[in-house]
């Protein structure tokens, strides 16, 4: 992991004195409202439906032991509202729906943008919390606002078997040059980097207002291949190359090109059209070729002032080795390791249906990548309680060299844990309830938090995850249906990525009521699903009553439909894009129950 240098931490440290005195003029009346927002939200405070939110920035998603027992803390003695307020809350959602989930408190919640969110500390106890995440070299710097956003990547960078180059060196310098980039403090609108270094793409680059594809060229140079103009929202768009080729010292200056560009022409008068994507797309090649010229100024002008010196490099790059775990100096030990697993997994077939789902091959061949599910039934998915966060810190440190990854799918991944140290691992994730072998499937869903904590959302996301995972906890029965990418977002923002699933759940309000449009064959660019693409709507939307049934008709007629080679049956988004929609949008019509109006 990256190691903050004194100035790092005094940065953190100062960031958050100030945002106590900014706190205590606002509490003296020295600061209206007005004023104080923007200020809080620059430290990613928000104010949401029923209470404060903080979003902590987990840069790329690294986190380690002590910044997950940190959370934990916050989430214990911070995350609890006024009893009043819960109450009232409960009584408002009890209101929206007879079945409404009782509103929960003391957990932190993992977000497609591999942060972390709560979502009931008092705004008077920020300080505190701020000071708290200052001691482990954490904030919220670049969680919200018209900023440039904490950059993403993927979970496995620096041991999927698939790297080319190993992107977090990158990730972390693009870190370093956009936080309080003075030029890009208020941009037209929020935007957001991904950069992935492998050959399949897990970073959803092809979503992002800039996505980078490390790669090396002919003569092995490492660079970059250059996306621009993604987004989700109401106007669903994937990025368009703009480079094959960027040699990778130029990076910073070539997107101080792409998003000075943007900051000159972006909308400013329609929140809605305001992204990078309406740019790329009113303007097509004008707007390329006004990048390239601003980029060539940056060059001779300007000296190339962003050029990355190979001495700063190789210092970062030096952060992101790997670390010593004092495995044997014997070149049998891994192969012996490796069959004692395949013992121990034929026999007890749990343990092997979690090593097959959520146990991922290493750079090391004496080691494994783990992800631990945080998607069970009675927790919204991504949630996770104060306890269950010490209990993760702890597993971190005894079998991952105290190093962890937030995900987009929003779990976590232990990348450094030892062969032989597998199935002791599995045990203790089991008697915490995060060892669910449902990565990758039906379960294994994104979810936006929705309207029981957002104020922009327009329906509820939760109650229906809780409905499809309480509906589908026959593991013989999700191994079965396979590998599917399950997104549900709240509202047209997209913060659930229902544009990417494979099926997607859209909340929509009509005449003051929760109802949700469902979409079929989205995919978010990884290997099992092909080329980035948006969903498509299936007809008319459905009430939160029907979606079950809906998506259990889908599923049934993918299962009738698929065709299958030996063993091996014909996944989902394979049937949808051979068979086409139309077999898939009578099943979810028929599901449909005209008279029903109860919601769940």
């Amino acid at each position: 992991m990256y190691q903050y240098t004194e100035f790092d931490k005094q940065f953190v440290r100062s960031r958050a004195a100030q945002h106590r005195d900014q706190l205590e003029r606002y509490q003296a009346g020295q600061l209206s409202g007005d004023e104080f927002k923007p200020l809080r939200l620059q430290n990613g405070w928000y104010v949401q439906r029923y209470a404060p939110m903080l979003r902590v920035a987990v840069p790329y998603g690294e986190i380690s032991a002590p910044q997950l027992k940190v959370l934990a803390q916050i989430a214990r003695e911070y995350d609890t509202p006024d009893a009043a307020l819960l109450a009232e809350a409960q009584a408002t959602q009890d209101k929206i729906a007879g079945l409404a989930p009782k509103l929960t408190t003391n957990y932190g919640h993992f977000t497609t943008r591999q942060n972390v969110q709560f979502n009931w500390i008092p705004l008077s106890k920020s300080a505190e919390v701020m000071d708290l995440l200052a001691s482990v070299n954490m904030h919220g710097i670049q969680t919200s606002g018209n900023c440039i956003r904490n950059t993403t990547t993927d979970e496995l960078a620096g041991v999927a078997v698939d790297e080319v180059v190993d992107p977090r060196p990158y990730a972390e310098l693009i870190r370093q040059w956009s936080t309080l980039h003075p030029e890009f403090a208020f941009l037209p609108r929020k935007f957001k980097i991904a950069i992935t270094g492998a050959v399949e793409d897990r970073a959803a680059i092809g979503w992002h207002d800039v996505g980078l594809q490390m790669v090396k060229n002919a003569a092995g140079e490492v660079g970059f291949k250059v996306l621009v103009g993604g987004g989700m929202g109401r106007t669903p768009t994937v990025g368009t190359q703009i480079r094959e080729f960027l040699p990778w010292n130029q990076i910073m200056n070539y997107l101080e090109a792409v998003i000075r560009v943007y900051n000159r022409w972006g909308r400013r008068d329609n929140i809605y059209k305001a992204r990078i994507k309406i740019l790329v797309k009113a303007e097509g090649q004008r707007y390329f070729d006004e990048v390239e010229a601003e980029y060539q100024d940056i060059l001779v002008k300007d000296g190339g002032l962003h050029t990355i010196p190979q001495a700063e490099f190789d210092r970062v790059a030096a952060c992101f080795a790997a670390p010593a775990l004092n495995l044997p100096n014997d070149a049998s030990w891994a192969a012996k390791a490796e069959a004692d697993v395949s013992i121990e997994a034929a026999k007890t077939p749990a343990f092997a249906r979690w090593i097959t789902q959520n146990v991922k091959l290493h750079q090391n061949p004496a080691l494994r990548a783990v992800s631990l599910s945080f998607k069970r039934t009675g927790q919204a998915p991504g949630d996770a309680t104060a306890d269950q966060l010490d209990a993760a810190a702890a597993l971190v440190a005894k079998y991952s060299a105290g190093e962890a990854r937030v995900t987009h799918t929003q779990n976590l991944v232990l990348p450094w844990v030892r062969l032989d140290q597998l199935h002791a691992l599995w045990l203790e994730a089991k008697a915490l309830g995060l060892a669910q072998p449902n990565i990758g499937l039906l379960t294994d869903m994104i979810a936006c938090p929705g309207g029981d904590y957002c104020a922009l959302a327009n329906a509820r996301s939760l109650p229906l995850a809780a409905a499809i995972t309480e509906r589908y906890q026959d593991l013989d029965e999700l191994n079965d249906l396979g590998h599917i990418d399950f997104h549900i977002s709240g509202c047209i923002n997209s913060c659930g990525h229902h544009h990417s699933g494979h099926i997607g759940i859209l909340g929509v309000d009509k005449d003051g009521k929760e109802w949700y449009q469902v979409t079929l064959g989205g995919s978010d660019g990884k290997a099992l699903s092909g080329p980035t693409v948006a969903g498509k709507v299936v007809g008319p939307s459905f009430s939160s009553f029907e979606v079950p049934d809906v998506i259990e008709a889908i599923l049934d007629t993918y299962k009738a439909l698929r065709t299958s080679q030996g063993h091996k049956a014909e996944a989902f988004i394979d049937t949808l894009r051979r068979v086409g929609q139309e077999p898939f949008k009578a099943a979810a019509n028929a599901a449909r129950h005209p008279a029903e109006e109860t919601t769940i």
